[in-house]
């Protein structure tokens, strides 16, 4: 009818699919909005670690997860600060490192490396974590006694908690200390609250002496300077099947001796290699060699498997309780052999059941995992103490305030 606007009407059945329609749109706007905010690089700063940077690790299998690693690890770069308790005389125990050589250099390194970092602070109010600078292997070389190491411990510790008010924020929860002598540990261990709540970073990570995986971290013992330089991509050279030589202090040492010592194609030595055979000869060993043979000694951990992986050796390590180290980031089959200690009798069928195409394959991932065994001074971004930092990193996010 003329001078009347036409209406046009909607069933409820009609305006119902509407909306469901308008809904469905609106969701897959947000999703696609939602994805390209959680795909875009973060903003790095330039004189930090950027994930496609040239400094950063190529494209790689031997990590759990790459890319989840190079992000966190620029998140670690920008933002972890660690404050150092000023306490103690750095001409005793505390503050500074014995040395920065031979079996325990790796607790050396650390404490030098902290100081030249970016990640220390002196403001305690920026600190994520706190680290409690006293050395064992300074206590070690200096004569004391596992008992009198203890005393020492508890007394420093306990100075702290009276002097600061962090510790009890979380009864130590947000505090580590490094330790790579098994002494150091056993003293450590005298104090049980120290035992449940701190970040140990340790040498010997063995679960069946209190290490906690989830809360303390391997430290890996690295017996720097290297003799001889890195092996890799020399394959051809390699023709020995697989070599251990050292002490026989521990079960699985006993036995490894006694079942392959007399082995054509095994080059098992129950005694070290004597310096009067050559110059370097046990060195030397490692780069004709395959398959380098770690079993644990006194303890489960061993210098063995950094030197393994630095002259281009892969790992075997024989060993029920070992939380290898940066197993939080690095995936160990991709390098190395991991077996339990009752494969000892089946040794030699297992490296030869390593196919050549395998064995190429976890030689190229041992040579690009080399750089995260070693330790620097100044550090250099991937190297070990980076990589311990990325570990404390890691923990410090599950500490509740």
């Amino acid at each position: 009818m003329a001078g009347k606007s036409s209406t046009i009407a909607i069933s409820p059945c009609s305006l119902q699919r509407l909306l469901l329609i308008l809904a469905a749109l609106t969701l897959m706007i947000f999703t696609i909005f939602s994805l390209r905010s959680i795909t875009s690089r973060p903003y790095i700063s330039s004189h930090l670690s950027d994930p496609s940077s040239s400094a950063a690790p190529r494209s790689s299998s031997i990590y759990h997860s790459q890319e989840v690693f190079l992000l966190n690890y620029a998140e670690m770069e920008r933002n972890f600060k660690v404050f150092i308790y000023p306490d103690g005389d750095p001409k005793t125990f505390y503050q500074t490192p014995r040395k920065l050589t031979g079996k325990y250099a790796s607790e050396g390194y650390f404490f030098q490396n902290i100081r030249e970092s970016r990640f220390w602070t002196e403001d305690p109010n920026d600190a994520h974590l706190f680290f409690v600078p006293i050395s064992c292997h300074k206590m070690r070389g200096k004569g004391t006694s596992y008992e009198n190491m203890t005393i020492i411990v508890q007394n420093y510790v306990e100075g702290l908690i009276r002097k600061y008010p962090y510790w009890n924020r979380t009864l130590g929860a947000d505090h580590f200390f490094v330790t790579c002598h098994d002494v150091g540990v056993r003293a450590f261990e005298g104090l049980p609250f120290l035992i449940k709540n701190t970040i140990r970073v340790v040498c010997s990570p063995s679960y069946d002496v209190g290490y906690i995986p989830h809360k303390d971290v391997a430290l890996p013992q690295v017996l720097q300077p290297f003799a001889l330089a890195a092996g890799g991509n020399d394959i051809e050279n390699r023709t020995i099947l697989g070599f251990w030589a050292g002490h026989r202090n521990s079960k699985i040492r006993v036995i490894l001796a006694r079942e392959w010592e007399n082995d054509t194609e095994l080059a098992i030595s129950n005694n070290r290699i004597s310096r009067a055979t050559g110059e370097l000869v046990y060195q030397k060993q490692f780069y004709r060699t395959k398959f380098c043979i770690c079993p644990g000694g006194s303890q489960v951990n061993s210098a063995r498997i950094a030197d393994s992986i630095h002259y281009g050796c892969i790992p075997v390590i024989l060993s029920n309780y070992y939380d290898l180290p940066f197993n939080d980031i690095l995936d160990w089959k991709k390098f190395s052999l991991v077996l339990k200690e009752s494969d000892v009798y089946q040794l030699k069928a297992i490296l030869k059941s390593v196919s050549d195409e395998a064995f190429v394959a976890l030689h190229k991932s041992l040579v690009e995992v080399q750089k995260h065994f070693e330790w620097h001074s100044p550090p250099i971004q991937y190297d070990a103490f980076h990589m311990v930092m990325y570990e404390l990193w890691l923990r410090h996010h599950v500490i509740k305030y």
